[in-house]
């Protein structure tokens, strides 16, 4: 089945509202850089590295992408500005490629093992327990049994949200009382999915940035515990960021990385922002695939990261 064959119409309108924000933001600024101009020279291409570091694509990667283009320029010698935005279209999105991961993934795809934990971490804030009852939601739409863990114990709201969650999507939610062990509470979200079948388990855990080593030790013990029925758990961590935290969320992803094994990334909050150009720069700086982007309050609006998708709306056709 064709790669897009599941990004409808709705989902295209979404991104382009999601993203407008930051679309409108880099291309004014392109516009100005460009003005008068009828190539690319130093000075375009100076301009335009100050366009992508403020839109917070990030340095290394910034310049990554301006060296790809000095490149065009020198190998073609004429590159007009008009052909400035396909090369830097083309460009971003073969660092979104070398980057990214299953491009496939569709919530309705058979469950190859059961249960298919994920264990989602971020800091408090950054919108993960709405992400995890999103998740839920579109899991269970798929036909999917899902089992959510309210495994951050250390913050009464955190336990609350996802019960509240878990009660409008309608799937079950596995809590102890407040300042219980995580651990324990994964323990016990993974069994009841064992004996009832379910086919995707979602633990939520704490989200502090207190202590790396605590942090680490914390994460590890989950993990330990979960292992323990469930071979090989967790199989997926998914790290939330907010994406209008700017370049504060390279440094969120820098201390879970350092913390724990990351293996996918959901990057929230992208409607209200102009700096949605910090999903090009986590990705290329982190090697992690973004698996999802939010790109609004609705429970559709979690979608799956698309990376054509994602350039041609920032981008145009």
């Amino acid at each position: 089945m064709g790669l897009f064959s599941f990004f409808t119409k709705e989902k295209k309108e979404t991104l382009d509202k999601g993203l407008a924000k930051t679309k409108e933001s880099v291309f004014s600024k392109i516009a100005r850089a460009v003005a008068g101009k009828s190539t690319v020279d130093s000075d375009v291409l100076d301009n335009l590295e100050e366009i992508l570091i403020t839109s917070d694509v990030g340095v290394s990667t910034t310049l990554k992408i301006i060296e790809r283009i000095e490149n065009h320029v020198s190998n073609d010698k004429y590159v007009t500005t008009k052909e400035l935005n396909d090369i830097l279209r083309s460009e971003i999105a073969s660092l979104l490629t070398e980057n990214n991961g299953d491009e496939d993934f569709e919530f309705n795809h058979p469950i190859a093992k059961k249960p298919y934990v994920i264990m989602v971490v971020g800091v408090n804030g950054v919108g993960k327990t709405t992400t995890i009852g999103k998740l839920a939601y579109q899991y269970k739409k798929a036909g999917k049994s899902v089992y959510l863990g309210a495994a951050d114990t250390f913050r009464a709201a955190a336990v609350e949200q996802l019960v509240a969650w878990g009660e409008r999507v309608g799937v079950p939610v596995i809590k102890q009382r407040m300042g219980a062990d995580p651990a324990s509470v994964a323990f016990d979200t993974v069994s009841s999915a064992v004996s009832n079948n379910a086919d995707v388990v979602i633990i939520d855990t704490a989200g502090r940035l207190h202590n790396k080593v605590n942090l680490m030790n914390e994460l590890t013990k989950i993990k330990k515990v979960m292992q323990k029925v469930v071979p090989g758990a967790p199989d997926e961590v998914l790290l939330v960021l907010d994406g209008s935290t700017g370049q504060n969320a390279f440094e969120q992803a820098k201390q879970f990385t350092l913390a724990t094994d990351v293996t996918s990334l959901a990057v929230t909050k992208l409607d209200g922002t102009a700096k949605g150009g910090v999903v090009i720069g986590i990705s290329d700086q982190f090697k992690i695939p973004v698996k999802f982007i939010g790109l609004g309050e609705g429970m559709e609006d979690l979608q799956v990261f698309r990376k054509e998708e994602f350039v041609r709306s920032l981008f145009g056709e």
